[in-house]
């Protein structure tokens, strides 16, 4: 170290932290006790895009992928008392949008009082190796189809799969050299558009053929960053490419280490862009994939063929045998070795002198030799056919792991007289499960350190595996899970009984479903847990697992519980008090509909509620509720016509936290929150055509979805509607659905308006005096006999509505003990209304027929055209028709005679 003039040690120059931390080759970041962020290193702002204010408190959150950003947000910010280091894996948005896989890692800061003061993180990219993880699965998967005798092409497309899900939207496909090796042939990759693939196969292998067709000829990787623009592309193909959206392209040759080219593994991108190292790198190992199952697949074949000719031919067989490219062998019924391939003895060393009769076993391990003679030992007296795996030593003295398949040869009295069998080499296989059990331990080391109950179940329901939280809370041991009766132990019995059925359903249906049951704890506490059920299928769709998880939700229920005991005391305060709960009247029309009331109401039937606008339509639905078998539960009353057209279907069927713009957490629907009671949309003409829809899915399967949700939802709801709407007309003019009609309209009851119910007016007179009178403070004993009738004589176009409001007026205004109202308040115009659902009445339904039928005899009886009734009437050619038919006209006696 350097020293000052005056002897003294020359000061280190000041380290810039801040410089360091930007020039970390990794993200990272740092916040405050609560989790808010207050600074970010360079390298996370150039990733992102996101500048410093952008990302400072929870503006960071938006660099996080949506369906990774709940899971990070539950274990960060609802355990505040959580303060030790953890690790989460979670894809961030990179600058130009695209997303990368991130292991983010943070670390805490304490005071000496072991208090929480901030938090440090970083986040390393780990995208290539989660590609690789990919890679090895799928090759895992194609070396399993190869072993189970799938075909070539089942192998090729689920490779092909298992390589677009990382790609999407963008596509693979697999071509494979025909014999002549002058063209190829499409061998798997069933995504790639049927258009482009019906019309270019087969692609001539020669140069400047296309894509493919290059890169078998040139035997090297073949790159079309353009669709568009590339002067190589055939211009025939081009246009064809653009619109099944293929905008850049490249393609692998598939070639042995002898340098023959098996095929091409070609990517189809759906945007122009330069691959990138990772993009090259994929195909590359899925290029890799693709040889070992056209090779393996070939030999195989080779073999299959090989077999056949034995019974024609020893010699051949021989020869045969001894250019197959894998090691294939001949045993005599005692087991004793007759023949080993040219193959064989290449791979071990050994001669065929040192290999005949017993002498094959020296190249074995030592340690598989006892297990693998005992399972020999096995298919000799069986005569079965049979698979071994064991470790064979190469000539240079390496061990690799072999799977050995021996098949009996019989004679024609069914004897055995020799076996054939191969030996495959399986050491990446070995190698790719090892990787995977590793995989599994520490997937059960992750849910370990989850702090929520998980239970891994098999297809039919039964415990498998269960998380520490699980046995924690429970009180067990990891032995107890595969015991009898350990849902016995766990849950409340009163809830095994009553959900026995709805869980067996539910099993053998395959779908998700949740229920909500009591867990006992260790301490012999029964607590409410909301148990969600998901099922994992393999590859093939067949149920292989269930994964429950177990959420406390005891202090929620207790609550519930609170909330429905005070929803249930205010309701019976509601019935006491509020006058929409009485129907007012005596007169006959009014008591037909009370009859249907009693009639329908026990049942569980749709109900379509049909009426002017103010006769009490939500009134005569809740007396259909309070008399049905859903009385104790919930009411719950929708107008469909004031909730705007945008929130309708999150208002009716709840929605999921970040199902849109606003949406910060869970809502139930009114659907969810009236399940075991009933529902009341009224306005139900208004409802959107999408929200139709939905609807009508409701009333058919009776389950619903949260909108941003996938997963359907079970409901127990009786539905009634309403509408002073002309739904046949709305049908007719296309803007409501029939078949919703036909669902909604299971019952249908009109209501008459109040001009036809005269005999009722007193009685509404009286009522609304006495209910308004006590409201006031006053007092009325006689009733204005001038004001009675003009009440009977006055239209009503408002129908009961109109008359409570005007009887509240004259209450509020009247002095002394008589009651009487200004003539004038009856005297205005009535406002122009909506026609009421058919049938239509009186003078209404008179000038109506005599207004079709002169526009009928003025086109003599043609409806549609220029010259038409409908056009003259200006309306809806499929409206008039509804109309005719509705009102019974005979539009044929208006034709001509020489048009009938």
């Amino acid at each position: 170290m350097a020293s000052a003039a005056d002897g003294s040690p020359r000061p280190a120059p000041a380290l810039d932290v801040r410089l360091l931390v930007d020039n970390m080759p990794m993200l990272a970041w740092s916040s405050h006790a609560d989790g808010s962020v207050d600074f970010v290193n360079q390298q996370w702002r150039e990733y992102t895009g996101l500048s410093t204010e952008e990302s400072h408190g929870p503006g960071w959150k938006a660099a996080v992928h949506p369906d990774d950003l709940p899971g990070l947000l539950q274990q960060w910010e609802t355990q505040p008392e959580v303060n030790h280091a953890g690790e989460y894996v979670v894809r961030l948005r990179r600058s130009d949008g695209v997303f990368r896989w991130f292991s983010i890692r943070r670390e805490p800061l304490h005071d000496q009082a072991a208090a929480l003061l901030r938090w440090y993180g970083t986040a390393a990219d780990i995208e290539n190796r989660k590609q690789a993880d990919a890679l090895r699965a799928a090759e895992k998967r194609t070396l399993e189809m190869i072993a189970d005798g799938a075909s070539l092409r089942d192998v090729l497309d689920q490779l092909c799969t298992s390589i677009d899900v990382q790609i999407a939207p963008s596509v693979t496909t697999v071509l494979l050299m025909d014999a002549d090796g002058k063209r190829l042939w499409q061998g798997g990759g069933q995504r790639v558009p049927q258009e482009w693939i019906s019309t270019i196969i087969p692609v001539p292998v020669a140069f400047e053929a296309g894509l493919c067709g290059t890169a078998a000829f040139l035997k090297e990787r073949v790159i079309v960053p353009d669709v568009a623009t590339e002067q190589n592309w055939p211009e025939q193909y081009r246009d064809l490419a653009i619109r099944n959206w293929i905008r850049a392209a490249w393609s692998e040759p598939i070639l042995t280490k002898d340098n023959e080219v098996l095929g091409t593994f070609a990517l189809y991108s759906h945007e122009a862009r330069v691959p990138t190292e990772e993009d090259l790198a994929l195909i590359k190992g899925a290029g890799h994939i693709a040889r070992i199952a056209i090779e393996r697949q070939r030999s195989q074949e080779t073999l299959k063929n090989a077999l056949d000719l034995i019974q024609r031919s020893e010699a051949r067989l021989r020869q045969v045998i001894d250019t197959i490219p894998t090691l294939a062998w001949c045993n005599l019924s005692d087991g004793s070795n007759e023949f080993l391939n040219k193959k064989w003895h290449e791979y071990t060393g050994l001669s065929p002198e040192e290999s005949h009769g017993w002498g094959w076993q020296v190249a074995f391990h030592p340690e598989d030799l006892a297990p693998l003679m005992e399972k020999w030992r096995e298919l000799l007296v069986s005569g079965e056919p049979g698979e071994i795996e064991a470790r064979l030593r190469r000539h240079d003295g390496v061990f690799r792991w072999f799977l050995i398949r021996v098949e009996p040869f019989r004679d024609q009295t069914g004897k055995v007289i020799r076996w054939y069998g191969t030996s495959t080499d399986i050491q990446e296989l070995k190698q790719t499960e090892e990787k995977l059990r590793d995989d599994e331990r520490e997937l059960r080391r992750i849910t370990d350190a989850i702090p929520q109950a998980i239970v891994v179940l098999g297809p039919a329901g039964e415990p498998l595996y269960a998380n520490q939280a699980t046995l924690d809370y429970a009180g067990l041991t990891a032995h107890d899970m595969g015991s009898p009766g350990f849902r016995e132990r766990i849950f409340h019995p009163e809830d095994l009984d009553k959900l026995r059925e709805m869980r067996k359903t539910a099993l053998e249906r395959g779908l998700p479903f949740e229920a909500e049951m009591r867990a006992l704890r260790n301490d012999g506490e029964y607590r409410w847990f909301l148990i969600r059920y998901n099922p994992f299928r393999n590859e093939q769709g067949q149920l292989a697992r269930w994964y429950a998880t177990g959420t406390d939700i005891d202090d929620r229920v207790k609550a519930e519980d609170r909330t429905r005991n005070e929803n249930l005391a205010l309701r019976e305060q509601i019935d006491r008090d509020s006058m929409f709960e009485d129907i007012v009247g005596s007169s006959e029309s009014l008591r037909k509909v009370l009859r249907q009331v009693t009639k329908v109401a026990p049942s569980d039937s749709t109900v379509l509620i049909l009426g002017e606008t103010g006769t009490g339509k939500e009134l005569i639905a809740r007396a259909i509720h309070k008399r049905s078998a859903r009385a104790e539960r919930a009411f719950i009353a929708v107008n469909c016509a004031a909730i705007p057209p945008s929130l309708i279907a999150s208002e009716l069927f709840g929605h999921e936290k970040g199902a849109f713009t606003g949406a910060t957490q869970r809502r139930l629907g009114r659907f969810e929150a009236a399940n075991g009671g009933t529902v009341f949309l009224d306005e139900v003409g208004d409802l959107p055509p999408d929200v139709q829809i939905a609807l009508l899915r409701v009333l058919q399967e009776r389950e619903i979805e949260r909108v941003g949700s996938n997963g359907p939802i079970p409901v127990d709801v009786r539905a009634l509607a309403a509408t002073h709407r002309d739904l046949n007309a709305l049908v007719a003019e296309g803007k409501f659905r029939e078949d919703l009609l036909y669902r909604l309209a299971v019952v249908p009851i009109e209501i008459p308006p109040l001009r036809e119910r005269l005999a009722d007016i007193p009685l509404l007179v009286e009522y609304f005096i006495d209910r308004f009178g006590k409201r006031a403070g006053k007092k009325f004993t006689t009733i204005d006999k001038k004001s009675l009738k003009l009440f009977e004589g006055y239209n009503w176009p408002g129908n009961v509505r109109e008359l409570q409001n005007v009887i509240e007026r004259a209450v509020i205004l009247c002095e002394g003990e008589t009651f009487s109202v200004e003539e004038s308040w009856l005297k205005r115009e009535a406002p122009p209304r909506f026609a009421r659902p058919e049938p239509l009445n009186g003078v209404l339904v008179k000038q109506e027929r005599q207004i079709i039928e002169a526009a009928l005899a003025q086109s003599n009886g043609r409806i549609s055209g220029t010259a038409g009734a409908a056009a003259k009437l200006g309306l809806p050619s499929r409206t008039l028709d509804s109309k005719i038919k509705r009102l019974k006209i005979n539009k044929y006696k208006f034709k001509l005679p020489s048009e009938i």
